[in-house]
């Protein structure tokens, strides 16, 4: 079963096929192994990001994880990638249409267990290497551009960086980006400094104020102090336990006569059909099971 339906992933190969640099072969008596077909490295790749697993458990006899790993390091270098996902959003949004007058950028952080130049330390996984992506989507959500630092990096540095990736959608003469561009932030980019950028920019930001929830969201503790204020739950009790000091305790011993309640008469008969066979499980007090061992002491 393929990855992704034929009637999508070929007219992307048709346009990732046109965009790959001609091969040269400069092997002296061009006699070496025969070179795996484009398209067979590609399938791979795109396996790989659906299933999301690793390229030693997608490679197979027809092809090695290191040839994937090779053949993407050269279209990497090439510009492949970055060409194809240009012409996949131009197509978007000429047959749906990019909502660029409200675009979102937040970070998030991965892993990156085998390292890298843009690896850092990660903060909220014990130090292991990680790379935080600075993502922009625009009003539904469709990514339109992204930036890759170190783990260890904050949100508010990477914004310059992530906004100026609209640039791509300009194609002058005011074709291309809309007029006016609203920037939606978390707390995190909270800062004068942001707010200056956005004004150098020309956009208009909507930044969530640190210390208040974000909009649409109910202030923390909320769920908790409606429960709290429940009528039945104000009649309950004290449910903490207070240990009774030894005055106390001997007091107690004194004022019990018996610990053992007399069993009801009925409850040794057999009980009606349709009810449970299992008997009432009954619970005693902590002190007067103490009670009955001192008792059962001194007897």
């Amino acid at each position: 079963m393929p990855a992704v339906p034929s009637w999508l992933i070929d007219p992307i190969w048709d346009q990732f096929a046109a965009l790959i640099p001609p091969i040269i072969d400069t092997h002296p008596l061009r006699c070496h192994t025969p070179r795996i077909p484009d398209r067979i490295v590609f399938d791979n790749l795109v396996q790989v990001l659906v299933f999301g697993v690793s390229y030693a458990k997608i490679a197979d006899t027809t092809c090695s994880a290191t040839t994937i790993r090779t053949r993407r390091d050269e279209w990497i270098t090439a510009g492949v990638f970055r060409a194809l996902e240009q012409l996949c959003l131009d197509a978007y949004d000429q047959i749906v249409g990019l909502d660029l007058s409200n675009v979102t950028v937040d970070g998030c952080l991965v892993k990156a267990p085998c390292g890298g130049q843009a690896a850092g330390r990660s903060p909220v996984d014990r130090g292991k290497l990680g790379t935080k992506r600075s993502l922009m989507t625009d009003g539904s959500g469709i990514p339109v551009g992204c930036v890759i630092a170190p783990a260890n990096r904050h949100d508010s540095p990477l914004l310059r960086p992530t906004l100026e990736t609209l640039a791509r959608f300009d194609h002058g003469m005011g074709v291309g980006l809309p007029e006016a561009i609203t920037v939606h932030l978390d707390a995190g980019y909270d800062s004068a400094k942001t707010r200056d950028l956005l004004t150098e920019l020309g956009c208009t930001g909507v930044i969530s104020t640190k210390g208040l929830p974000a909009a649409g969201r109910r202030p923390l503790g909320h769920r908790t102090d409606q429960l709290l204020a429940h009528p039945r739950l104000r009649q309950t009790p004290d449910l903490h336990r207070t240990t009774p000091t030894r005055h106390q305790r001997v007091h107690r011993l004194g004022q019990h006569d018996h610990h053992h309640p007399t069993p009801h008469p009925h409850r040794l008969d057999h009980p009606p059909l349709g009810h449970p066979t299992s008997p009432t499980t009954m619970t005693y007090p902590r002190d007067l099971y103490v009670a009955d061992l001192a008792t059962r002491a001194l007897a």
